[in-house]
Parts: C-alpha cells; sequence; structure tokens
C-alpha cells in the first residue's frame, strides 16, 4: 500500500526541524541495531487519527546570504513539488512576511499541489493573531497559525493536510500488476535499464548526472505478464553540491520505494559499492521491500574466475543488514541477464508474499529451541509459547514469550534463519513482533 508524502518547506530558521521532530514523534528514520545504516532524518512516518503518511523534510544545507536562501528555497519547493502529495509551507509569524515567502509561494501556486500555509512560532493567539493575517496576502489559501515548540494548533494544521489526500492515495491499491522501483545514485544507468527493458528510448538519457527528467511509471510486458516500473531518476540540476544531490537523490528513492513491491537497486560495478548505496538500500530495508541489487555496467569490468565472488562478498560485507537481496549482475547497455531479473522479480514477488501456517511455524520453532537452548539471564530463562504469521509484503511474525527482556537480538536472527532454511524467503526482509504472556495465561 503507497502511503501519500508531505513535505514541509520554509526559510532557514522558521523551525522546519522542530515541527517536523513533533510530528515524527519517537517514530524517527534511523534504523536500529544496523551496521552500514546511518542517516540524517530526511522522511519519518506519521500516523494522525486514522491516517498515515511519510513526511518529508526537504531541508538540507543552510545557507548564509539571503539570495543563496531564495535559491535554496526554489530548490527546496522544487522537490516539494516533485515528489509530494501535499506541502506544508511554513512561515514565520516573528520575522513576519518577507520577499522570500511571496516568491516560492509563487511557485507553490503555480504547481497547483495542495499546500497548507502554517504560521509558527504562534505561541500565543490571541497577541499575535493579527500578525498572522498578514500571511493572506500571499494568495495560497487561510494561514494556520501553529506553535512547534509549544504544540499549539498542530492537530488543525494535520486535518488540514489530511484533507487533501485523495480516495486513490488512501486506498489500498487494486492494481494487481507488481510494482517496481529502479533506485541508486544517479548516473548508475537506471533509466538506461528502463529503456533497455521497453526496447525504446523513452526516458531522457544522457552522460550527464541529472539528466532525467521525472519519476515515470512505465508499463512492461515480459512474457504476457504486465509490471509496472517507477523509475526515480530526476534530478533537474547539473550544478546542485554534492550533498544536496545526494539528499534529493535520498528524497526521490523515499517517495518511489514507498510505492513499490520490489525494489531494484542499481549498483555501478566499475565504482563498487558506496555508503550512499548503503543509505538507499537501507531505505528500502526498513520499509520491508522485496530486495534485487543489479550490479550494471558488468561488461565494462575486467574479469578473472574469481572477480563475481569477490563483488558479491563485498556487497554482503557493505549491506551486511540484507543479506537475504538478491544479486545479479547485468548490463543495461547490452542487455546481459534481463531476462534473468524478470525471474528474480517473479521469484521475489512471492515469496515477499508467502504464507506459512501457525502449525508449520510453530513445528519450525520448536525444533529450533531444540537445537539451540533459548538465552537466560539471573536464572530465568526465555520460554517460547507460540509463533503467527500475521501478516504479508513483507512477512511479518508475532513470538509469544514469557519474557520479552530475554529474546536477544541473536537468538531472534537465530530464529529467522531457520525460517529461511525451511522456506527461503529470498529477497525479502522478515519482520518479527515479540509479545509477552504471563504463565497463567496459558
Amino acid at each position: 500500500m503507497s502511503k501519500p508524502v508531505v513535505a514541509i518547506v520554509g526559510r532557514p530558521n522558521v523551525g522546519k526541524s522542530t515541527l517536523f521532530n513533533v510530528l515524527a514523534g519517537d517514530n524517527i528514520a534511523i534504523v536500529k541495531d544496523t551496521p552500514g545504516v546511518t542517516r540524517d532524518r530526511i522522511y519519518a512516518d506519521v500516523n494522525w487519527l486514522d491516517y498515515h503518511f511519510t513526511l518529508i523534510d526537504t531541508g538540507g544545507i543552510e545557507p548564509e546570504s539571503k539570495d543563496i536562501i531564495l535559491s535554496q528555497m526554489r530548490e527546496q519547493a522544487q522537490i516539494a513539488i516533485d515528489t509530494a502529495d501535499v506541502i506544508i509551507f511554513l512561515t514565520d509569524v516573528r520575522q513576519g512576511l518577507v520577499d522570500a515567502d511571496a516568491k516560492v509561494a509563487d511557485m507553490l501556486r503555480r504547481s497547483h499541489k495542495p499546500v497548507v500555509l502554517a504560521v509558527n512560532k504562534v505561541d500565543n493567539f490571541d497577541k499575535f493573531l493579527p500578525d498572522v493575517y498578514e500571511f493572506y496576502n500571499l494568495g495560497i489559501g487561510e494561514p494556520m497559525p501553529v506553535s512547534g515548540a509549544s504544540r499549539l494548533g498542530i492537530g488543525d494544521m494535520l486535518d488540514a493536510v489530511v484533507e487533501h489526500f485523495t480516495p486513490e492515495q488512501l486506498e489500498q491499491e487494486e492494481d494487481e500488476r507488481p510494482r517496481i522501483a529502479i533506485v541508486g545514485k544517479p548516473n548508475v544507468g537506471k533509466s538506461s535499464l528502463i529503456n533497455k527493458l521497453l526496447g525504446e528510448k523513452r526516458l531522457l538519457v544522457s552522460d550527464i548526472a541529472g539528466t532525467t527528467r521525472d519519476a515515470v511509471d512505465t508499463e512492461v510486458t515480459w512474457e504476457g505478464k504486465p509490471y509496472v516500473f517507477i523509475d526515480t531518476a530526476g534530478l533537474r540540476r547539473k550544478n546542485k553540491i554534492k550533498e544536496e544531490l545526494e539528499r534529493y537523490s535520498i528524497i526521490r528513492a523515499v517517495t518511489a520505494v514507498e510505492r513499490a513491491d520490489v525494489v531494484i537497486l542499481v549498483i555501478d560495478a566499475t565504482e563498487g559499492v558506496t555508503e550512499q548505496d548503503a543509505k538507499i538500500a537501507g531505505i528500502a530495508h526498513e520499509r520491508g521491500k522485496g530486495i534485487i541489487i543489479a550490479v550494471n555496467k558488468w561488461d565494462a569490468v575486467e574479469k578473472t574466475d574469481k572477480t563475481i565472488y569477490e563483488y558479491t562478498n563485498r556487497i554482503r560485507e557493505v549491506l551486511a543488514f540484507m543479506s537475504y537481496a538478491e544479486i545479479l549482475f547485468i548490463s543495461a547497455q547490452t542487455g546481459q541477464r534481463l531476462p534473468k531479473l524478470f525471474e528474480m522479480i517473479d521469484v521475489v514477488i512471492e515469496n515477499h508474499s508467502l504464507r506459512v501456517s501457525t502449525g508449520v511455524l510453530n513445528e519450525i520453532m520448536t525444533e529450533a529451541v531444540a537445537l539451540q537452548q533459548p538465552p537466560s539471564d539471573k536464572g530465568k530463562r526465555l520460554k517460547l509459547y507460540y509463533m503467527t504469521q500475521v501478516s504479508v509484503k513483507p512477512p511479518t511474525f508475532v513470538i509469544f514469550v514469557n519474557d520479552k527482556e530475554l529474546m536477544h537480538f541473536s537468538y531472534q536472527r537465530y530464529l529467522e534463519n531457520k525460517i529461511r532454511e525451511a522456506f527461503g524467503f529470498r529477497g525479502t526482509s522478515l519482520k518479527f513482533f515479540i509479545r509477552e504472556r504471563k504463565e497463567k495465561d496459558q
């Protein structure tokens, strides 16, 4: 199910980060216990009443001079316009309405995307209300007084945000076609790959990093079966600073991954696997998607009989948190192993939505416990009562135990490995929830 995306745009120091943190609550986008993945908090999951959406902070580097601030805000607004379903435009009641606000408001108005105008730092409604009305002059609707720091007016603002969600954004997609997001750093060959699959130059491709236009959904039929490919290429400017390019491509990846069943992470074979690849992979892992790592430009690599083996080990090392991911060596240029890619997509989709009966799961659990005794602490031993699968995409299991604290990460991983030994689950992460049940509940 894809969730609506909401982006926050605003000048430096109007309180974007504070608002982001308040809305994100504890659900902060940092992967815990995951080696190799650290991340700026660019996105977070937010739940408001019965609505779930992904919040994106378009921020980034805070510039010094006024004209740079305006060009940066335009960049951020453009990112928001490109990727978000609803935009929160944050202004500051204490600094009042400034020229940069008006210029960005023009851009947002012309985009015809729904915008919620929030006026921040209104800690006292009676005192500041006359100043809030000044923001009507932006011509993008009613200004909503909020205070990120004091958490005032946040509920009304979120009500206004979710009003803009369309039924299509909120409903489970009826579309049965598998959705595949092609993600990766700029210039690793994402568009060339889609062009090759399509057999036509649908997307603008050139050798300059950042020349593809926009995320495009493309239907590809393979052996009579339709697939929808979501292309995340699409950086519009070539003169960006490196960190900005990275932030932008990560935001694009978040929004595409959100809509996909399977994520193909494209890595440039001539460069090897990089830290930014790990960041993008971390998003797909955290979102519980099916994952295939496609090592592109394989035809351009000098090979010995050990090359594939060495390469695979290196990827497994850097992306140690997703040892389940499938790896395929391809060339978008020559079409090498592309038929294999579809076979792999089918396998991963099947595993991503595989259900295992409770009886069989408990047999595996009992056998695992017999082979390796659960951990104990201060004389108290972990007891596993029962295990059941509660959902798919990704396969999600609940294990009932006597004491959650005793379930060490390593024992949970041992159980996961046992389940994988029995059912494969290649290409998909598995999620586990540990619930306590007192002895007397038995």
